[in-house]
């Protein structure tokens, strides 16, 4: 349900229930004002809901990164740059000084354009984790650029785990079926 302002300056007020799990979202549409545009009050944010096998710190981080990334583009960038630490580090058992030496030792398990956005999230993730030398050098990351690094954080979440884990169970199974499948030529 949408409610409409009754005059300029007002708020528009959206709910909606998922017919799924019954789960309400609301959010308030600043239409007055487009640099605030939408504002997330239940859930906080837009971040999807990631399996159990996925390392809760890694699903805490980009769960954090996904509520402000309006309110501290620059802090959620930040996160994103975090999340892909912790994957590198449990995915490909990598733990070194820094994310450049991480990200430098799986440049021959990836492909090389993923290596060179990896390293681009590393540097952008740094405008925010590390102040320039120049304090007076300010560098902006606007919220549209934080949320790119979002979506490339939940693709390599559904690439590296939820399709490898995806991938084990169907293994699984089909070996399961196979050995059965053996047992009951056995029999005969």
């Amino acid at each position: 349900m949408r409610t409409k302002p009754s005059s300029p300056g007002q708020l528009c007020v959206c709910y909606y229930t998922c017919p799924n799990c019954k789960e309400i979202t609301i959010l308030i549409d600043v239409e007055y004002d487009p640099s605030i545009g939408i504002v997330h009050i239940r859930p906080l944010s837009k971040a999807q809901k990631f399996p159990d096998y996925i390392p809760e710190a890694i699903r805490n981080d980009y769960e954090e990164a996904c509520a402000i990334v309006n309110l501290s583009p620059k802090a959620s960038a930040t996160l994103s740059r975090r999340c892909l630490q912790g994957m590198i580090r449990d995915f490909f058992k990598v733990s070194k000084k820094s994310l450049f030496e991480e990200i430098d030792a799986i440049k021959d398990k990836i492909p090389a354009q993923q290596w060179a956005v990896l390293d681009g999230v590393r540097r952008i993730g740094n405008i925010g984790a590390h102040m320039e030398k120049d304090i007076n050098l300010i560098v902006n990351i606007e919220s549209s650029e934080a949320e790119k690094l979002i979506k490339l954080i939940e693709l390599l979440l559904q690439q590296w785990y939820i399709e490898r884990h995806n991938r084990q169970e169907l293994y699984a199974d089909i070996i399961g079926i196979d050995q059965s499948k053996q047992i009951e030529k056995k029999k005969n």
